[in-house]
């Protein structure tokens, strides 16, 4: 079991970049395979990208692709989302959540029900 604290959101301008950070702890945190979720007001939560455990394979979303990316450093039991580019629609909560079984071979829409642990989240704000 591990537990997540997410952080670095915060208000920024179209065009601009956050990187956000989720720390985990527990021993096993390396087992783990990690994604990022967010939700915006209204709407339920979303996938946005996930990593393996060794952050050998990545997966994102497709309105994600070439702006955000995850990545994730075992010794520090932290995985980063890395956001470029940001769009006012990326405005939303940004959820870290971890995942005790291998990530599906392939592209692959994950949902609320593939991970688990969330984190508390942290607010992104773009703005116009």
């Amino acid at each position: 079991q591990v537990q997540l604290v997410e952080s670095g959101g915060g208000l920024v301008q179209a065009g601009g970049s956050l990187r956000l950070s989720c720390a985990a702890s527990g021993r096993t945190f390396s087992s783990y395979a990690m994604g990022w979720f967010r939700q915006a007001p209204g709407k339920e939560r979303e996938f946005v990208a996930a990593i393996s455990w060794s952050g050998g394979i990545t997966y994102y979303v497709d309105p994600v692709k070439g702006r955000f990316t995850i990545s994730r450093d075992n010794a520090k039991k932290t995985v980063y989302l890395q956001m470029n580019s940001l769009k006012p629609e990326d405005t939303a909560v940004y959820y870290c959540g971890a995942r005790g079984a291998p990530l599906y071979s392939g592209s692959y829409y994950y949902t609320d029900a593939d991970f688990g642990s969330w984190g508390q989240g942290t607010q992104v704000t773009v703005s116009s």
